[in-house]
């Protein structure tokens, strides 16, 4: 198994688990393992990412709702809480903030009851995801927002290797610069796999699974 490395940012609780080898994704093949398990379930680790990222919207973003995929809820609720938080230049102090789930349906398709339907209905959304990389699952969310009468006003991530996904903005706490040599391959294009080198893991928002 290969062996856990640590990236760290200037924020003492904010840091990257990952680790080198070939590992395949429902969409790809990589070469790393980026690790957000503590950082989705450890409130200190989550509230030090939302702390990263509100930056980028309190200022200049209205927020009704934020819509949580790869099990980012812990991290949305500490993003609607620095969002609502009195502060003069905080575009949504004092306001409530909803924070929502969706089903999935064949296809990977995002579903929501009709009872939820009212919160992303001519609201402001957020996106809140664990990585946008194929940029595949924030396309589904977003997809589903514009579906139920939303609008989407970007995406957030812990580790993302786009700037941007359908035109909104994407914002990450840490991106490729920061492992130097990442890369990510389409299945049947994978260089790792040509060379004969087996998959050591296969890999989703849940966590690792070796082979």
């Amino acid at each position: 198994m290969s062996k856990e490395m640590k990236i760290r940012t200037k924020n003492k609780d904010v840091f990257l688990r990952v680790k080198k080898g070939h590992f395949a994704t429902m969409h790809s093949h990589t070469n790393y393992y980026i690790d957000v398990t503590t950082q989705k379930m450890r409130l200190s680790e989550a509230k030090a990412v939302a702390e990263e990222l509100v930056d980028n919207y309190k200022m200049n973003t209205i927020v009704d709702t934020i819509l949580c995929i790869d099990g980012m809820e812990v991290v949305g609720t500490c993003i609607a809480e620095e969002l609502t938080k009195d502060d003069y230049v905080n575009m949504n102090a004092h306001q409530t903030i909803y924070i929502v789930s969706p089903e999935y349906i064949s296809g990977g398709q995002l579903m929501f009851r009709d009872n939820l339907v009212p919160m992303l209905s001519q609201k402001h959304v957020l996106i809140v995801a664990a990585s946008v990389t194929t940029g595949k699952s924030a396309l589904a969310a977003i997809d589903a927002v514009n579906y139920y009468g939303g609008k989407v006003v970007g995406v957030a991530s812990i580790f993302a290797t786009v700037d941007e996904c359908d035109h909104h903005p994407v914002c990450s706490v840490f991106d490729p610069n920061d492992l130097g040599d990442y890369e990510s391959y389409k299945p049947h294009q994978c260089p790792i796999c040509k060379k004969g080198e087996k998959i050591e893991a296969l890999v989703n928002s849940f966590g690792y699974s070796a082979i």
